[in-house]
């Protein structure tokens, strides 16, 4: 594949990244962040996302393509958002429509955040991974994705893999449980409780990041936080390896940090319930693409 240059954009519901990507080596250039909230108070989200494209296109004439990822549900089709928690304003609109008619020479592809994250890690992860894997990703909330034969696997309507919305134990699905603010609650329920020695605080203010030093200094309340997060990973990951016998598992998104400690009990759980056909060369690891992986995702649509 030659060289050439896309331009990808990370729609999320903090913040809107864009920047230019080379094909090639994944290098990111003139980067653009900008609020989401401050666009969504305008009541002219896709209008002020035209507006930052405009400018993108003005300094770079020879890009013809563009890559966005959404945080939630597409049509089929590829050309319009139908359900975006984070922004709503979005949902039902004709976004491709909308940017090809101001930028008739350009060519738009959509797609869910997660799906066009795991294909980034196709082309721009640090090593060269097989055609098929299963991609989550951990923060807000949990996603996932499947790249089966170099491809995103969409399902029937277009919304395939979301293992966040799956049933989960305490009677709620996955995210209720393992979510960013789910697992904050998950520790100061166990801290309430926990008499050993420990270094996270009792009054309600454990952060994430707390959660992993606290961990990567071997603190066992922290440790039991992320193994209790990985025997829940890991029960809800036995039935996406069964059902669709892929191999290997990525995983990434802000959480991902506590790789190293979820993945034992993660492990522990496929281990238990797999088959052996589908235990043996199970492979997983942590994504590679860190905060750039929505960008480079959405520019690697274009190819």
């Amino acid at each position: 594949m030659a060289a050439t240059e896309y331009l990808g954009i990370d729609i999320g519901g903090t913040n809107v990244k864009m920047g230019v990507v080379n094909s090639e080596t994944g290098q990111i250039s003139n980067f653009y962040s900008h609020d989401s909230v401050s666009w969504r108070k305008s009541g002219h989200f896709e209008e002020r996302l035209g507006e930052a494209i405009a400018i993108q296109l003005i300094d770079h004439k020879h890009i013809n393509k563009v890559g966005i990822g959404l945080p939630g549900m597409i049509n089929l089709a590829r050309t319009m958002p139908i359900e975006i928690t984070a922004i709503p304003e979005l949902n039902n609109v004709p976004l491709v429509e909308i940017l090809k008619k101001r930028f008739p020479a350009v060519d738009f592809y959509l797609e869910n955040d997660a799906n066009a994250a795991a294909l980034g890690e196709f082309y721009f992860g640090e090593e060269r991974i097989d055609e098929s894997y299963i991609f989550i990703t951990l923060g807000t909330g949990v996603g996932g994705a499947a790249i089966i034969g170099k491809k995103v696997f969409t399902g029937g309507r277009g919304n395939a893999m979301e293992p966040g919305h799956t049933p989960s134990v305490n009677a709620k699905v996955l995210e209720r449980n393992i979510g960013k603010n789910e697992l904050l609650d998950m520790a100061t329920n166990m801290r309430k409780t926990f008499t050993e020695p420990t270094q996270l605080p009792d009054d309600g203010t454990i952060s994430t990041t707390g959660l992993v030093a606290a961990a990567a200094e071997g603190d066992v309340l922290a440790l039991k936080i992320f193994e209790k997060v990985g025997e829940l990973l890991g029960e809800n990951l036995c039935h996406l390896v069964a059902i669709l016998d892929i191999n290997l598992i990525l995983v990434g998104g802000g959480l991902s940090a506590s790789f190293d400690y979820i993945l034992p009990s993660m492990t522990q759980k496929l281990n238990q319930w797999l088959t052996k056909y589908h235990a043996q060369g199970l492979t997983i690891k942590k994504a590679t693409l860190g905060n750039d992986a929505g960008l480079l995702g959405a520019a690697s649509l274009c190819f």
